[in-house]
């Protein structure tokens, strides 16, 4: 799966092994320290009304700008990993603050 940052840098397009694009929406960014990894939440640009909305999650590597580029998003592989960024997500979606609802 590979992915380009749209111009808004809010949006990135991933593109699966069949050569399928898909635009996902940024939901948030954060860094664990625990791991020493950045983190990116997408979710669809364009979900479909009957579903619930998949947030998918990846680690990835920034270079000196900040700029990420398609082979810096890695799957997250490790349970205790997905298990720290499952509590973070769930933190966001539970302060209204940070969610902006």
């Amino acid at each position: 799966m590979t992915q380009a940052v749209n111009g808004d840098d809010r949006q990135i397009t991933l593109i699966d092994d069949q050569g399928n694009e898909e635009l996902y929406e940024i939901l948030f960014t954060f860094h664990s320290d625990d791991y020493d990894k950045s983190y990116v939440l997408i979710y669809p640009a364009s979900p479909s009304e009957e579903d619930e909305v998949e947030v998918l999650a990846f680690s990835y590597d920034a270079d000196e700008e900040g700029d990420v580029t398609s082979s810096d998003l890695h799957e997250i592989e490790a349970d205790d990993e997905w298990d720290m960024v499952q509590g973070v997500l769930n933190t966001f979606l539970e302060d209204d603050r940070l969610s902006g609802e």
